[in-house]
């Protein structure tokens, strides 16, 4: 491969492919996700590279092992003390290496998820589970009593039952640890695209699957509790009658003087709903559970598109990003923009700083911003470009929070580079960032802040997307250039990348909600039908069709369902803002936004799967025999 080495072009032979702990995320400066087309860690013997920097006995980079009650701050400081007369830019812990940042950071959400995410699937699996049950137990009141009768026990009942569910949690295991094993192998894989590991392994330790089933069949006795003990506690005598008629009276749309408008079987089904409000409101309910768990799936990635979207659309607005080795002198931008195809260019500045205020203290980065600039603009809290102030600093709105200051107060800037100066600086404002924690300044401020010259450390190009490839292969072999980021292949990365990953986990949730959503329905109607069959067929005896008893069931189950859709939107919204407070990082914040597309699919598969359960129950109605029907129960 051909390097450049100190500004010098050299030819160098690969000998091997090595891996580093320090490099397990290797992103290039300036750059949100990994693109290993373009950017990548070369190792080379030490002799060799010591001659070409000039630097025999002597290195700019040192990593220490400590001992187990060493204290990290304490070491620091001294590590520190020696290094700074020599140009040091700061020590600093295992915590804020990349590699080791990113990581943290995505074990950290991937725990929140793995605790978010079951315990509410489980608590909708626990009250649909609740709401079966307890319809089931209704329905077999008269068994449950003949049973009694012959001197099975109230616990004896109550143990049937809960093995019934036990059952359904053990086939819920079973197939929860296959699916689950499969996933776990393909998020592994997929881990290995975005992270340099020697290997990651898809290990399932059994006490996760005896948890996993622990936690699940608790859940689900949790859920059925009440339900199993109103079997176990109905007398005999009471429940061997059958239940009494619910009361009769006209309906609420009736008293409004609509009756004359709406058809016998619709104001059938007025009236049934109206009379069993309650388990009217629970089958409402568990379908707006599966509505509100659809909308989880699609809002992740409705967040991490706008996110994209404003940092590709409002704020990073150029197409080529240059980052240089060093800070270089301003004319260089007037170089950049001599090249063919460059159509403007705006000059930035990067100091790496730490913070303080009081007790609080921060490292990050001071972006100098060229003032009127167009191609990277800061926003504030509502997403407007503002103007750089004359004085003072712009911290992002969370940064702010971490240092506990606000518009007006004072703060200390450390600078970790060159001179290292200290500065008092005022808080000017706060704006919106959702991708790391920087502060911004005039560029022309903080080179005074520096006691520079108009250093710059790198420039934003606006360029003709024809001459982008000749553009991009001139800055890489200017020997000043560290990195060149181009705007179409990030986007095109993320989109092969990214947009891959939040696909398949929309796909897995709308595949689990949808279930949800037929069970809910398709068990409603079920048991609807057990409990009203010989209703309905003393009906199809009066005269009604099949199309007429079809209608009053299934419409009652219509109404539930769209019912249930404006429900599940206002569940999944509160989902929604817990898990984007949740997830929230010094590394990413997540904007709680949920596109009207979310809102729609949610409610089509919903109504889909009611669709499919609704036309399953429909067949049953057809095949009812109505002489068994209305034969009396011996």
């Amino acid at each position: 491969v051909t390097a450049i080495v100190n500004g010098r072009r050299k030819e160098l032979k690969i000998v091997g492919i090595a891996l580093s702990p320090e490099y397990v995320f290797p992103i290039a400066p300036g750059s949100i996700i990994p693109d290993f087309q373009t950017f990548g860690i070369l190792w080379m013997a030490r002799t060799p590279l010591e001659s070409a920097y000039d630097m025999e006995e002597a290195f700019n980079d040192i990593a220490f092992a400590l001992r187990p009650d060493a204290q990290l701050e304490e070491v620091l400081d001294r590590i520190d003390g020696i290094i700074e007369r020599y140009g040091g830019l700061g020590a600093y812990g295992r915590k804020d290496q990349v590699s080791h940042r990113y990581l943290s950071e995505e074990f950290r959400q991937l725990e929140q998820m793995a605790t978010i995410y079951p315990v509410i699937f489980l608590g909708v699996a626990a009250f649909l589970l609740n709401v079966v049950v307890t319809r089931l137990v209704r329905t077999e009141r008269e068994q449950v009593a003949t049973l009694k009768a012959f001197g099975y026990s109230n616990a004896s009942i109550g143990l049937h039952y809960v093995k019934f569910v036990l059952a359904i949690v053990g086939f819920g295991v079973l197939s929860g640890v296959f699916a689950g094993t499969r996933f776990g192998q393909g998020m592994s894989a997929m881990y290995m695209d975005f992270y340099r590991f020697p290997y990651l392994d898809y290990i399932l330790q059994p006490y996760v699957v005896v948890t996993a089933a622990i936690v699940s069949a608790a859940a689900a006795l949790a859920g059925t509790i009440y339900a199993v003990r109103q079997a176990a506690l109905q007398p005999p005598a009471e429940a061997m009658r059958p239940e009494p008629p619910a009361k009769f009276s006209v309906s609420i749309v009736e008293r409004f003087g609509l009756r004359r408008w709406l058809a016998q079987p619709t104001r059938m089904i007025i009236r049934n709903i109206e009379r069993q409000p309650v388990k009217s409101l629970l089958a409402s309910l568990g379908i707006a559970m599966a509505c509100a768990i659809l909308m989880l799936g699609f809002f992740f990635s409705d967040m991490v598109m706008l996110m994209m979207r404003i940092q590709f659309g409002l704020v990073q607005r150029d197409d080529m990003t240059v980052t240089f080795v060093e800070p270089t002198s301003y004319r260089v931008l007037h170089e950049l923009e001599s090249l063919p195809g460059v159509v403007h260019g705006e000059a930035f500045r990067s100091v790496p700083v730490r913070l303080r205020s009081e007790h609080h203290d921060y490292r990050t980065v001071i972006q100098g911003v060229q003032p009127g600039g167009d191609l990277n603009r800061v926003l504030d809290v509502d997403l407007r470009a503002i103007e750089m102030p004359s004085a003072g600093i712009l911290l992002t709105d969370f940064l702010a929070g971490l240092l506990k200051v606000k518009p007006g107060d004072t703060i200390t800037v450390e600078v970790l580079e060159g001179q290292r100066p200290i500065r008092e600086v005022t808080v000017a404002g706060l704006v919106q960032q959702f991708i790391g924690l920087s502060a911004y300044m005039d560029i022309d401020v903080l080179n005074r802040l520096m006691r520079e010259g108009r250093a710059v450390s790198g420039a934003y190009l606006a360029s003709d997307s024809l001459l982008e490839p000749a553009i991009y292969s001139a800055l890489k072999a200017a020997p000043r250039v560290a990195a060149v980021s181009v705007r179409e292949k990030v986007l095109r990365n993320f989109h092969e990348t990214m947009a891959e990953q939040l696909l398949t986990f929309a796909f897995f949730i709308t595949l689990f909600a949808g279930t949800i959503a037929f069970g809910v329905v398709y068990n409603s109607a079920r048991i609807a039908l057990s409990e009203r069959s010989r209703e309905l067929a003393s009906l199809r005896v009066l005269g009604f069709t099949r199309g007429e008893i079809s209608f009053i069931l299934l419409g009652e189950l219509a109404v539930l369902t769209f019912a249930a859709i404006p429900m599940g939107y206002l569940i999944g919204g509160v989902f929604c803002r817990y898990i984007a407070t949740a997830l929230e990082t010094d590394l990413f914040r997540f904007p709680f936004v949920i596109q009207p597309s979310t809102y729609s699919f949610a409610a089509a598969v919903v109504l889909t799967s009611s669709l499919i359960s609704s036309l399953a129950v429909r067949r049953k109605l057809d095949a009812l025999d109505l002489v068994a029907v209305l034969k009396t129960n011996e």
